[in-house]
């Protein structure tokens, strides 16, 4: 895969605007500096409205996303199927999602499958990080729920065959963890979260071992 990396030099006060121009891009931060990832060596016509300090850098890498690991959109799919099947025969999770359509598990995938870096549907397609956030606003969920909900996902995980080496449990894990920890804190009462940020971006703490099949 190729990678191009751009630095881009903002001043604080244009940060909230930057992050908003570059929404569905990988973006990492820095005291009035951004690095932005982009992946799959395709021409890219930068950050509207804002200029990078010189040039791409580019480079190649063998190491394949989670995404890509985890089996693609199909995978993400059928885990988020079963997933929500056993979420709507739990007690302490049912009520949560009873209302819930009928594609919300593909709708999922697609989130998931975007944070583990594959295509930025659902930033295209699905209103982005902004939309996520607003489907938790006022929910006051739990910790016990939350909980609950982490462990019937690494359930289905196991259940569906999503691959089990360690190195990507760890990541897998990891999202969850935080990402479900972020949920509780934006359903609170009164919670004011930053509509702006980006579909957040999970990667691998360490490459995958062993290294997949050529």
């Amino acid at each position: 895969m190729i990678v191009d990396y751009l630095r881009y030099t903002v001043p604080e006060t244009a940060a909230a605007d930057f992050e908003k121009a570059a929404a569905g891009h990988e973006i990492e931060r820095a005291p009035g500096r951004y690095l932005v990832k982009v992946k799959g060596g395709a021409p890219f016509a930068g950050i509207e409205g804002f200029t990078p300090d010189g040039e791409p850098e580019r480079y190649e890498t063998t190491t394949p996303t989670l995404y890509e690991w985890a089996g693609g959109h199909e995978a993400l799919v059928k885990l988020l199927t079963v997933f929500y099947g056993h979420v709507l025969e739990d007690p302490l999770l049912e009520p949560v999602f009873r209302s819930m359509d009928a594609h919300h598990a593909e709708h999922v995938a697609t989130w998931l499958g975007e944070v583990l870096g594959g295509p930025a549907a659902y930033t295209s397609g699905h209103g982005g990080h902004a939309h996520m956030i607003g489907r938790h606003l006022g929910r006051g969920i739990t910790e016990e729920q939350r909980r609950r909900w982490v462990t019937l996902l690494l359930d289905a995980a196991d259940e569906t065959g999503l691959p089990g080496d360690p190195e990507f449990r760890a990541a897998f894990a990891g999202y969850l963890e935080w990402g479900s920890r972020l949920a509780v804190v934006f359903s609170a009462p009164g919670a004011q979260p930053n509509l702006h940020e980006p579909v957040p971006h999970w990667d691998w703490p360490m490459p995958p071992w062993p290294p997949a099949p050529s």
